[in-house]
């Protein structure tokens, strides 16, 4: 069995798939999302999942879209930010190296930009619906992951540093070259 590098959760705008690829690229391997996986066993955009089937129709695909790549993939995976709902999946992520990548209510809002592209997003009340989000999954994010970054106010290749440097998989800084060139 395969087992990825290092999986990442958090709400929509946490920055999963951005620093999920920069960490992937770091580490010389794949990165998976778990959404792109869903869409390409559906054939069909989440969007378009949710419009025709509804929630539950997707959620039950993104779970089975999971569990096989815990199993096959290697390298970092990125999960939507619902996926830790799924009891089955959070059994299943309990093995694994979990970061869940923390973003505060507005700096979230800012980045989706309340996206079409984002289902749960979409009504009245965008900001709202943001917070009823994050109040809801949070405790759940925290209690799934083994570690946290505060991604407010950083760049993706810092919050992927940070990730590294957790994980324990940070290059050493360099040594200074100590060699004495004084003659004696």
């Amino acid at each position: 069995m395969v087992r990825p590098r290092a999986v990442l959760i958090g709400p929509p705008g946490s920055g999963k798939s951005t620093v999920g690829r920069l960490l992937a690229e770091r580490l010389g391997t794949g990165f998976l999302d778990s959404d792109d996986a869903v869409e390409a066993r559906a054939g069909r955009t989440i969007s378009e999942i949710f419009t025709a089937e509804g929630e539950p129709a997707f959620r039950e695909l993104e779970r089975a879209a999971i569990a096989t790549a815990l199993e096959e993939h290697g390298g970092v995976l990125a999960l939507g930010g619902g996926a830790v709902l799924a009891e089955e999946t959070r059994r299943r992520l309990a093995a694994h190296k979990v970061v869940f990548l923390a973003v505060g209510m507005s700096e979230g809002v800012r980045r989706t930009g309340m996206s079409t592209a984002r289902p749960l997003l979409t009504g009245v009340n965008p900001r709202a619906t943001y917070k009823a989000l994050l109040d809801a999954r949070l405790p759940i994010y925290r209690e799934v992951a083994m570690l946290e970054i505060d991604t407010d106010e950083r760049a993706p290749g810092e919050v992927a540093d940070a990730v590294l440097e957790l994980l324990g998989e940070a290059d050493p800084p360099a040594e200074p070259d100590r060699t004495d060139t004084a003659q004696t």
